[in-house]
Order: structure tokens, then sequence, then C-alpha cells
């Protein structure tokens, strides 16, 4: 559960981002949709008596950036300066420029669009059962702990009785209005050992609502086969198949149609209409993009994906996540956030300056567009290290 300290409660201009945040239990940060519509009426009766000045309801999409692995958060945005050396550990905290907020020295790109950002330092959750990379990934991603769907645990592959992912929520009660892929995880699964993909499923709402599992490096040569007509088949040809599909559905015995439980009809329509709009191919183009801005990112995985998740908001995609593009426990030292033995040398010649370069683009990009008060930006892992050196960073 996510609690913010200070006093609860509105105030004439509604309720606050901190009140917001304090209700807790739906994917990311705990939210049921019980909870959003108690404060989307409450918000409402505010709204009607004194106007609506904080920022509810602004949003329209989410770009989630996880950061699977375990991040150090206490050396990279929440650095303890004061604190005895086998806590603070080896990096300097540097200032940014928001009066009185410090990051570490491996975020300078980052500190220069804190303005543009909002630190939450006082997360934290309990997981039940096994304290592993995927239990923490699963209720992070939906809300419920694994120990909800399987007796056995946390180590079980995806399965159609799991919760659903916050994203397939979003594409279920708020579609796009355009004909653009609601939700796209890129560039690669949650994944911890040989566990592949838990909590990134609409689990029990049915396959309809899935991600379009972008599993392709955005830095090398993206191919797009299922997004593109066949060189043979024209787009009239292609439109003549869709009405033949409507014949055929026409035709159906109304029993037929009744047992259907993923809505496939619809998802039919508007995979033509994708397929025809060419807008998703397009969004997923970096080559598109200036050489300029591809190098402000940066020319790396993770970088290049903040970028395409930019593109495919800015083309109508409700909710984009971008996965750290490595195995939530891999190797510290070649790509891997989980640096139980190796920390402080992997975050800052492989992770923070990509992390750096990634994150303060995106959110300079956004707001130079005009699109960061309605996107809202979460970067986030499972975890974090714990406050002493040395110490498992296993249930923190």
């Amino acid at each position: 559960m996510l609690s913010i300290p200070g006093q609860s409660g509105s105030t004439c201009d509604g309720f606050s981002r901190r009140e917001f945040l304090r209700v807790g239990g739906a994917g990311i940060f705990g939210l049921s949709l019980g909870d959003i519509l108690r404060l989307q009426a409450a918000e409402a009766t505010a709204a009607v008596e004194g106007g609506n000045k904080n920022g509810w309801g602004q949003a329209k999409s989410v770009i989630m950036l996880f950061l699977q692995g375990g991040p150090s958060h206490i050396d990279i945005w929440d650095p303890k300066p004061d604190a005895p050396s086998n806590i603070r550990g080896e990096f300097k905290p540097i200032k940014s420029n928001v009066s009185g907020i410090w990051l570490s020295e491996v975020m300078p790109l980052l500190a220069k669009q804190m303005d543009k950002a909002t630190l939450i330092r006082s997360m934290s959750y309990t997981p039940a059962g096994l304290f592993n990379h995927t239990a923490a990934i699963y209720q992070m991603m939906t809300g419920y702990t694994p120990d909800r769907v399987s007796p056995s645990g946390q180590l079980e592959p995806p399965s159609p009785s799991d919760f659903p992912h916050a994203g397939c929520q979003m594409s279920r009660i708020k579609p796009p209005s355009v004909s653009m892929l609601p939700f796209v995880m890129l560039p690669r699964p949650l994944q911890e050992s040989n566990v592949i993909g838990k909590g990134g499923t609409a689990g029990f709402m049915g396959a309809a609502y899935d991600p379009y599992y972008f599993y392709q490096d955005p830095a090398g040569d993206v191919k797009l086969d299922d997004l593109s007509l066949r060189q043979n088949v024209s787009k009239e040809r292609f439109a003549r198949r869709e009405k033949l599909l409507d014949q055929v559905n026409g035709a159906m015995p109304d029993i037929e149609k009744a047992v259907s439980n993923y809505a496939l009809d619809s998802y039919y329509q508007k995979a033509f209409d994708l397929i025809l709009s060419g807008r998703a191919r397009n969004a997923f183009d970096l080559a598109q993009e200036p050489a300029k801005v591809r190098d402000r990112y940066g020319r790396h995985t993770f970088g290049q994906g903040c970028l395409m998740a930019r593109r495919l908001i800015e083309a109508g995609t409700r909710f984009v996540q971008m996965n750290w593009p490595a195995v939530a426990n891999g190797n510290p030292v070649v790509d891997a956030w989980d640096t139980h033995a190796a920390n402080f040398g992997p975050l800052r010649d492989l992770h923070c300056p990509k992390l750096d370069s990634g994150l303060s683009a995106l959110l300079e990009d956004l707001d130079q567009r005009g699109m960061l008060k309605e996107t809202l930006v979460v970067a986030v892992g499972e975890f974090g290290r714990s406050p002493r050196l040395g110490v498992s960073t296993s249930g923190n």
C-alpha cells in the first residue's frame, strides 16, 4: 500500500495529488476502480464549488518505464548525504533545478528536468509469500499478490486466472479514440529466470485486452510485418476481405455469437482499421525522427524505446510500457539492475547513463510538445536497495 505522510482531505481546489496517492490497494499504485470512482465523484463536487486546479482528470495516457530488476533508489534519486558511509554509498549528491531536491551524481541530465517531475520517496509495500522479482512485479503491475491466484505461490507462468495488468484495464475502460493500439509493451517481456510474462497480461479479462507485445530492439532494424499489408494484397482487396468477414459473421447462428468470450469481432475490425490507416506502423518508425532527437534520447535500447513510447502516445495509444531491456535477475555487469554483488560500477558506467538520457529526454520532449500535461510518466522498479550495504535487497 502506498501511503503519503501529511494531513488527509481536500482543499477548495479539490483533492490534492497527495490525497490521490494516499488511497491504497489496482495495478501500479494499488488503486481499485471503486477508489477511482469515489475520488472522481468527490472531485466533481469540489470542482463545482471551487474549480479544478490540481490536475485531476487531465491525464489521457500513461508511459510506464518499468526498471525490472530492482534499481537502487538510494544510489539514483534518493541520496542520503548525511547518512553513514555504509548507507549512502560511493556516489555524491548533486543539486537539481528545483531548490531542495538532490539526485545522485549519476543522473546529471535528469537533474536539469526535475521541475517536470515528482519524486515519491515514501512508496513501499509488503509482498506475500516469496520475496522475489516475479512476486514483486506481479504485485506492482496488477495490484494483487500472486498468492491470490495460485496456492503454490509466485514462480508460475502467466495463467488465464491471473489478475489483469493496469494497462489492460485502461484498454477496456478507455480505449483509443482513433485506430491505434491501446496498450503496447516493449522491448521484452517481464521476466525473472524462466518465468516469462507474469503480470503482463489481461488475465481473466480475456486475450482481447492483452497488450500488443513489441519484442524487438527499437535501436535496431524494426520489422512490422503484422502491421503491414502483404505485397500482393492491395488496400481494395483487403477491404473486400473485411466485407466478406462481415457477411460470414452475419450468417453465424445467434447462439454461436453468444459464446464468444473475448469480443473478437470488434478486434478484427480494429485490426483492419490499424493496417489500412498505417497509424501504428508509422508510430513505430523511428527513422522519421531527426538524428538530433534520437541522439538526445540515446542510441541504445532503452533510449530509443522511450522515444518510441512518445511516438506511440502521440499517435493515440493509451498505455505504453517500456521494460528495462534485461531479465530481472540478470547479470549486473552486462545489462541488469540486480546489483547485489556489483552495485556502484555498473550503475555508474552502464545503467544510469542510459536511464539518465532516456528519461530526461522523454520528459523534455513531452513538455516541449505540450504532451506532458496529458501524459502520466511513471519510472519505477519492483524494489530497491537495502538501507545498508552488504545486506540482501530481497523483500525491500
